[in-house]
Formats: structure tokens, C-alpha cells, sequence
């Protein structure tokens, strides 16, 4: 039983993981013991994520390529095999998002949202899953979002990508539960990182209203997302499948609380 979270030796691919709660997950992976990968789409910031990997103590391996590419997808899978070996673990993490208001959203910025946040999830799933097919198992975790159960303004299209991957995530696991893969989700709530640090200031309206919003009081710490990222990746969730993991530090258990 001591050895249940142990992912020792597993090799982890984790797309988007040059920032952000992408790189928390990535470093918490290496940290337990995966050999670690990582996927970007900008040179530059591979660069940089790299040092930061390098500065943390942890040793990674970047490819460049476009996840909602197949082809280019299939080129880099075959090249981390050949380089490193098969992927034991994949973590979807890639994403964007439009805040833009339905109404004037172009419908090629909703499609791109689409494309990025619940296609290329399905074209790195559906490869990487013909050889834990062909191995006997594996572990993909997609990145869902609160927005997989609930609306907000301007969220049309992440909203929509988001619920399509919570479903997806169920239907891949029913389909290769059978071969030993499983296949879940985490959907983390809202997150002190380098990109929501201009509103989590105190007196901006979205920082009281997320403070007030959330049962814990607090935004998330991106460390607060390693327990569900390993659990997801070890022998401990081998009967676990097609489950959405919120850490969301209560907010999808409350309406919210009642106004004085």
C-alpha cells in the first residue's frame, strides 16, 4: 500500500505546461518521481519555461508542436518515443480562452476556443492511447474547468469546450476501460498564478466577488492541484474512470451565501 501514489519511472506528457497551473502539474509530476515532458506552441516561451524547469531542479524534455494538429501531434509522439519512450501519462492541459460577449463573438474565435480546449484534447488522447492500447493501460487526465458544469458572461465558447470535455472524458473512459486505461478529469476553481494577479487586488470587483463566492475564502495555490494531478496518475485511482475532480475550494457545493 505505501507504494499506491508512487509514479516513479512513469513518463508524463503534460501540453501547455511552459505556465501557469500547466507547470504546477508538471513540476508536481516530476517531483514524485515521473520522468517529465512537456509540450508548448511558442518558441520563446519554451525557452524560458525551460530555464524555470532547469532553476526548480527539475529535469524536462520540451517539444514544440501544434496540439490541434494530427499530423504534427504524430510526428512529436513518435519522436518522445523514440527519445524517451511511451507515454505512461497524459495530461491535457492546453487551452485559451475568449472573454468575449456571445452576442459579437466571431464565430472563428468560438470555433478556435473549440478547436484548442476540446479537439486537440480528443487528437492527443486518441494517439497516445493506441499504445497504452498496445501496452496494456495508461492514465489521461484532461483539464476541465468549473465552466464544465456551470455558465458565466462571456464565456460562451470556453463554457461550451469545457462541457464538451467533461463528456468526452466520460465516453473515452467507458470506451478503454477495457485495456486498463482510465480516463478523468480536474477541474480546478480559481487560481492564484501569474495571469489572475491583476484582479487579485484588494477593491477590484472580481476579487471580492471570488472571495466571497468561495466557501475556503481564498484563492486556490497552484500546489493545491499536485494531489489531484498524482492521485489521477498512480495505481491509487486504477478504479477510478470517467470522474471530473473539482478543486475548487467548495464553490460548486454552494449557491453561495445569503446576502445581509
Amino acid at each position: 500500500m505505501k507504494n499506491l501514489f508512487d509514479i516513479t519511472g512513469k513518463i508524463a506528457l503534460v501540453t501547455g505546461a511552459t505556465h501557469g497551473l500547466g507547470m504546477a502539474m508538471a513540476k508536481g509530476l516530476a517531483e514524485h518521481g515521473a520522468t517529465l515532458v512537456i509540450n508548448g506552441h511558442t518558441p520563446s516561451k519554451m525557452e524560458e519555461a525551460l530555464i524555470k524547469y532547469k532553476d526548480m531542479g527539475i529535469d524536462v524534455k520540451g517539444y514544440l508542436f501544434d496540439v490541434t494538429d494530427e499530423n504534427q501531434v504524430n510526428k512529436a509522439l513518435k519522436k518522445i518515443e523514440n527519445d524517451i519512450g511511451p507515454i505512461d501519462i497524459l495530461v491535457n492541459n492546453a487551452g485559451i480562452i475568449k472573454r468575449v460577449p456571445a452576442v459579437e463573438m466571431e464565430i472563428s474565435d468560438f470555433r478556435s476556443v473549440i478547436d484548442v480546449d476540446l479537439v486537440s484534447p480528443f487528437i492527443m488522447s486518441k494517439n497516445v492511447a493506441k499504445s497504452m492500447i498496445e501496452r496494456g493501460g495508461g492514465k489521461i487526465i484532461n483539464i476541465c474547468s468549473m465552466m464544465s458544469e456551470l455558465g458565466r458572461d462571456t464565456l460562451a465558447a470556453y463554457a461550451s469546450a469545457k462541457g464538451g470535455l467533461k463528456m468526452l472524458t466520460r465516453n473515452l473512459a467507458t470506451e478503454w476501460a477495457k485495456h486498463n486505461i482510465q480516463v478523468n478529469g480536474i477541474g480546478p476553481g480559481y487560481f492564484a498564478t501569474e495571469q489572475t494577479a491583476p484582479i487579485r487586488v484588494a477593491g477590484h470587483p472580481l476579487q471580492d466577488f471570488i472571495i466571497e463566492r468561495t466557501p475556503a475564502g481564498k484563492w486556490g495555490d497552484p500546489q493545491d492541484l499536485v494531489g489531484a494531478v498524482v492521485f489521477l496518475s498512480s495505481e491509487a485511482s486504477n478504479f477510478v474512470n470517467g470522474q471530473i475532480l473539482y478543486v475548487d475550494g467548495g464553490i460548486l457545493a454552494t449557491i453561495g451565501k445569503p446576502r445581509a
